[in-house]
């Protein structure tokens, strides 16, 4: 969002905006701060033209980023995009965690001049704008003497897709949003159609911030659900023997299907892995509503957090009933393709799942080099496979879609578990060819 603000241009081509992002004074925070401040993105991106975006801004001299809250005391406009996540979702007890969100509305409360506007981007519980940030702005400007309405409040939530299209995302996309008064909402149309696409990629405005909030939380929802859904399919191919991606493929034909998931590894990333949770507890906190229920959305979080356990299942019976002593190599940690993130990846609940069973791990991903969750390095270099008993292709990165197997697996007996549709069908041929052992989520033992 900040390279998007940075990028955003009037007609004569100067830069609109002057963005300074601002990060906690930890040490992710300062390398992510030292490396915008050297004009590089300071994630691993498929996408050229955020890196090229980046570049431009840093020669331009309008994006820089800091740990000092005080450049708040100059800020016209404010997105905040601040980690809120959900805990206790393993053990049944899930709970929202707003303390993040609270320290820096205060923030930005006590700092801000008359007349900025905030916009929350964050995906919050719905009733978070109205009930949480909007009182504790009120209150800080009521003790600086101040209108309770000096500054602006508005939600407006993102749809970004990281991958090759991630400042795409942003910027040519249709984006929601509300306002807390009507003047708040005024003023984030304002600034949004300064760095959208509005022309071909229109917003649209609800009637409240809670609905906007809503929007997100049910946009995400939804999708989880649907994956979750896809889930009893993808065992019944596997049972009575069909290619259950060539059924989806034929039925996306129909236009009102054209969106019908897939089976899979399983649901990684910050997003699908905890929202569907925030409607009923922001009911219960934020409203006060206790008596609601939300079986689809709780069943979908829970199916999609065992995804990674069908495939270990099938790897375990696959080498014969124990990983015990097995080497596994694992195609993929990151939580989705061609992307460097592994928050929440379904790469973690297999592996550590695998080691308790015994087995020791190979880890390859040509995004990622340490595995942050896990502590341990990653190949980013295909290795020889030795030792190895079966490679699991977990993640569908490009680079995997590009491999010749038929020179990687030569003469080695080494089986090969596809989870997640990775393998092109040149890839499969090339697998029965060799006579590899295979087996694939999705797809029945005799399929190819």
């Amino acid at each position: 969002m900040s390279v998007a603000v940075a990028s955003a241009k009037d007609q004569q081509g100067n830069p609109r905006f002057d963005v300074i992002g601002v990060d906690l004074p930890t040490p992710e925070g300062q390398a992510r701060i030292a490396a915008l401040n050297d004009g590089l993105f300071p994630f691993e991106t498929t996408d050229q033209s955020l890196t090229d975006a980046l570049i431009d801004a840093h020669r331009a001299g309008n994006l820089r980023a800091t740990t000092d809250p005080a450049v708040y005391e100059r800020a016209s406009v404010v997105v905040v995009d601040v980690h809120c996540d959900i805990s206790g979702i393993a053990d049944g007890k899930p709970r929202m965690e707003l303390d993040g969100i609270r320290r820096a509305v205060e923030e930005l409360g006590n700092r801000l001049p008359p007349g900025a506007l905030v916009i929350v981007e964050t995906t919050v519980p719905p009733g978070t704008c109205a009930r949480i940030v909007a009182p504790i702005l009120e209150n800080c400007l009521q003790r600086r003497g101040l209108p309770s309405d000096a500054i602006l409040l508005a939600h407006a939530y993102e749809r970004v897709m990281p991958g090759p299209a991630y400042l795409d995302s942003v910027v040519r996309f249709w984006r929601v949003y509300a306002g807390h008064t009507p003047e708040a909402a005024d003023a984030c149309e304002a600034f949004l159609s300064q760095v959208v696409d509005v022309e071909h990629f229109p917003l649209t405005r609800l009637s409240s911030t809670t609905a906007s909030e809503t929007g997100k939380v049910l946009e995400n929802s939804y999708r989880a659900m649907t994956i979750a859904f896809m889930e009893e399919w993808g065992r019944y191919a596997e049972a009575v023997g069909i290619d259950l991606f060539e059924v989806i493929d034929a039925i996306r034909v129909r236009p009102t299907h054209s969106n019908m998931r897939q089976p899979g590894f399983g649901v990684g990333g910050y997003c699908l892995t905890k929202d569907p949770l925030f409607a009923q507890l922001g009911a219960r906190e934020l409203f006060g509503v206790s008596d609601l229920s939300f079986p689809f959305c709780t069943t979908a979080i829970d199916l999609n957090r065992a995804m990674p356990l069908v495939t270990l299942r099938k790897v375990e019976h696959m080498l014969g009933g124990s990983l015990a002593g097995k080497t596994i190599l694992l195609m993929g940690v990151s939580y989705r393709s061609d992307v460097g993130d592994t928050r929440y990846s379904p790469s973690e609940t297999f592996a550590r799942e695998a080691s308790a069973r015994g087995a020791r791990l190979i880890c390859h991903d040509p995004l990622v080099s340490h595995w942050a969750e896990m502590d341990m390095p990653v190949l980013k270099d295909l290795p020889t496979l030795d030792g190895v008993d079966v490679i699991v292709f977990t993640v569908g990165h490009r680079d995997y879609h590009q491999l010749s197997l038929t020179e990687w697996l030569a003469d080695k007996d080494v089986a090969v578990f596809d989870a997640n549709n990775v393998l092109s069908r040149v890839q499969r041929d090339e697998l029965r060819r060799l006579g590899t052992k295979t087996q694939y989520i999705g797809r029945g033992e005799a399929i190819a």
